[in-house]
């Protein structure tokens, strides 16, 4: 991980480039092509700016492209939103003057959150931006299992995922771990020299290949919604649908609610999994 915005800048667009077939913009590929993707000087002239500009953009030169430059080259690589709006951030970040360390406060859930929690009815998570496990329902507890009683500071979703028996937990644990990852990128790059972002990427890239791997991809996210499949001991596998919604008060921690589809054999387990468990809210502080 880099503190430099002008090399993440350089590193996105590098990975992006190399990901887009010729074909796929109308050129031909060419019998003797000896690099994956498009070359520099085709992304350029796709783009309308200069080889030799856009050469220094991806080795991370003092260059500052306007947003005309950036949708331009964001339209050649066929961006998502997502990933023209990390563009956008990145470019932002490159052209700020470097400024000093602040400090930053530990995340904490207001108590309103957490009489919220114990009020619902649905297992219910709140989670820093880092992806931290910051407090959850007994619903939610009961989901989630020993993974509870962990130290604070090793309750986080991704370090969860990426443990040696998740598979046998959670069927579609390689995806989920792609879509959190991409999820914690776009989280990192609105505040790449958060402390708790620095450890957190250092002590995943040293533990883990898989998300090494997936963290050099360089891929965004800014999923609010989608799937979770656990196998639980207790009641089986349930499929459930999550959504997430920011707290209020600017960026931070967010509310991610599990349901199941009214009805179904899901929604059963999930209300016979909350006839087995009592207990008060936890707000995760222990």
């Amino acid at each position: 991980m880099t503190k430099d915005p002008r090399r993440e800048l350089a590193e996105f667009l590098r990975t992006r480039r190399t990901r887009v077939r010729p074909q796929d913009v109308g050129l031909e590929p060419g019998p003797r092509r000896r690099v994956a993707g498009l070359r520099r000087e085709e992304l350029a002239l796709l783009a309308g700016v200069s080889a030799d500009y856009y050469q220094r953009m991806e080795q991370g030169r003092d260059v500052h492209p306007s947003e005309q430059v950036l949708d331009a080259l964001a339209r050649a690589l066929n961006f998502t939103v997502e990933e023209s709006r990390h563009l956008h951030g990145l470019a932002a970040a490159a052209r700020t003057p470097a400024r000093r360390p602040r400090e930053h406060a530990p995340e904490e859930v207001p108590s309103t959150t957490l009489r919220l929690l114990s009020t619902m009815p649905a297992p219910a998570l709140v989670v820093g931006r880092f992806l931290d496990v910051l407090a959850w329902s007994p619903l939610a507890g009961a989901l989630l299992g020993d993974f509870t009683r962990l130290p604070r500071e090793e309750r986080n979703l991704l370090s969860l995922l990426l443990h040696p028996e998740a598979d046998q937990t959670c069927p579609n644990r390689a995806a989920t771990v792609a879509e959190l990852t991409a999820m914690l990128r776009t989280q990192v790059a609105a505040d790449p020299g958060h402390p708790r972002a620095v450890g957190l990427i250092g002590e995943l890239a040293v533990r883990s290949d898989e998300f090494a791997a997936l963290w050099a991809r360089h891929d965004v996210e800014g999923t609010t919604r989608g799937q979770m499949r656990v196998k639980h001991p207790l009641v089986g596998e349930l499929k459930l649908d999550w959504d997430a919604y920011p707290l209020p008060g600017g960026p931070g921690p967010m509310l991610i609610v599990y349901t199941a589809e009214e009805g179904g054999p899901d929604a059963e387990r999930l209300q016979l999994l909350a006839g087995l468990v009592t207990g008060p809210v936890n707000s995760g502080r222990a």
